[in-house]
């Protein structure tokens, strides 16, 4: 069974999913202000370039987007000055702008209506002929647009998935019309966040759980569920002194997915690193001993690391290219087995994910859509006294993480003085400015003592209750 838990904070939104009560997926959301995926635009393109089959657009953001120009999208004869519809399929990455498509759809929970095509098409996870012809049928689709089935649509009555259609349809319109009336590049539509993507992507017949901290968040999520007929789900509001991944004790198991090093089942252990244009997945069999063969315990591993690498890769959000490295074995039988594994492992990913045969050099590549960023890009951040050779635990989470516990500390008792341990990495950055680091941790009405320790790998927070515990720790003091 499935259980989702959403905590909002000031500047992001997380989401956490767990299944059989292991966490599946998780979700960071910045709040920014750049485009985000499955936002629609009015753009104009401002500049072609022709040796890389690329338009660039101005959507009204600072920086324009570019879109790949291509027959089976009927954009190569656009020019400069030409204004078309757009969706965000890729938000901005550093310099680089958001990558858009002139293919937009308005995405409901068991259909998309689409504008590339006037016909009916299904979601390649549907594999039963007689529902297809059933819905070719009675379907009532309006002859200006295409509509795409999907999965979740094969257990609804046709009457529902009509009602869908209906409604996208109405949306659909609307974005038309806007873009025909403005002058000026505007949003015409997003229900793009992770929370909407979440509640209609994501929530399913098997979820018996959704468990938030915000009230309006509780208020959307209780209407939506509300109007599906095909779930039946409880709905909470989290309202505890501790803060809800806290509570559940799924904030460690965030700030472990740092670790690179994954142990197995079996004994031995997957270790993931990134490069600048890849992912790479190495298996190592560790202490798998318990096979009497080379053959049995290279098997064993490398199902046992096939089953973990899915999960991984969709609890860190990786995507781009990335390659694993299996201990080699030449059995085709049990290749099939690895592999099956790994698409098994994806069958229900919402993130288009393709897995390849394996090569020559027992190595097996994944490609998966960029939807988001990855668990890293959010946690981490390069270390600053090493060159960025290495990395840490970006301050900013960091503070978020001692915000909390101040809030939960402030809930159960009135504290005045409050006392920090942290590496000592951090020392440079927190000391330039102190007001800002008190300011982002919540605690300008307290005052602040900070004990920086060489190569400590949790931080520690608490109150000074005592009045020789504050005499002593007086040389630490750096705000109050």
């Amino acid at each position: 069974m499935k259980e989702i838990y959403i905590e909002r904070q000031e500047e992001f939104l997380r989401i956490a999913i767990k299944e059989n009560n292991k966490l599946k997926e998780c979700f960071i959301e910045e709040e920014c202000s750049g485009p985000i995926p499955g936002e629609i635009y009015k753009g104009v393109v401002k500049n072609i370039v022709p040796a890389i089959k690329c338009a660039f657009i101005d959507i009204g953001h600072n920086k324009d987007c570019y879109m790949y120009l291509d027959e089976k999208f009927n954009n190569t004869k656009i020019k400069k000055g030409d204004e078309l519809i757009v969706e965000v399929l890729k938000e901005e990455i550093d310099k680089k702008g958001a990558k858009v498509t002139s293919a937009f759809g308005i995405p409901g929970t068991y259909s998309v209506v689409v504008n590339i095509n006037k016909d009916i098409s299904f979601s390649k996870k549907i594999n039963n002929r007689a529902f297809e012809e059933m819905v070719c049928k009675q379907l009532i689709k309006p002859e200006d647009i295409g509509v795409m089935i999907r999965t979740n649509a094969f257990d609804v009555d046709i009457n529902i998935l009509n009602d869908e259609v209906k409604d996208l349809y109405e949306i659909y319109k609307s974005v038309k019309n806007r873009a025909e009336y403005s002058r000026n590049p505007i949003l015409l539509f997003s229900d793009a966040g992770a929370l909407n993507r979440t509640l209609r992507d994501i929530l399913d017949r098997n979820t018996f759980k959704i468990v938030l901290n915000d009230e309006s968040d509780f208020k959307l999520a209780k209407e939506f569920t509300k109007n599906r007929k095909d779930i039946n789900v409880k709905v909470e509001l989290h309202n505890e002194s501790r803060m809800l991944f806290d509570h559940y004790g799924i904030e460690k198991e965030i700030l472990s997915l740092r670790n690179h090093r994954i142990p197995l089942k079996c004994g031995g252990n997957i270790v993931i690193d990134k490069t600048e244009a890849m992912y790479v997945i190495d298996i190592n069999s560790g202490k798998n001993i318990k096979s009497r063969t080379l053959r049995k315990t290279a098997q064993s591993t490398n199902i046992d690391a096939a089953e973990e690498i899915a999960r991984q890769i969709r609890l860190r959000n990786l995507s781009g290219i990335i390659i694993i490295d299996f201990i080699d074995i030449e059995d085709s039988e049990v290749r099939k087995s690895i592999l099956d594994t790994l698409r098994m492992g994806f069958a229900d990913d919402k993130n288009k994910t393709v897995v390849y045969p394996f090569t020559e050099l027992n190595l097996v590549q994944i490609a998966r859509r960029r939807r988001g960023k990855s668990i890293y890009e959010f946690i981490e951040e390069p270390c600053k006294h090493c060159g960025g050779k290495s990395s840490r635990v970006k301050l900013s989470y960091i503070q978020f993480l001692i915000k909390n516990e101040i809030f939960k500390m402030h809930k159960e008792q009135d504290i005045k003085d409050i006392y920090i341990e942290i590496d000592e990495n951090y020392k440079k950055d927190i000391m330039e400015d102190v007001l800002e680091f008190v300011k982002r941790i919540g605690a300008l009405e307290n005052k602040v003592y900070v004990n920086f320790i060489p190569h400590l790998e949790k931080f520690k927070v608490e109150s000074l209750i005592f009045a020789n515990q504050i005499r002593n720790l007086q040389t630490y003091k750096i705000y109050g």
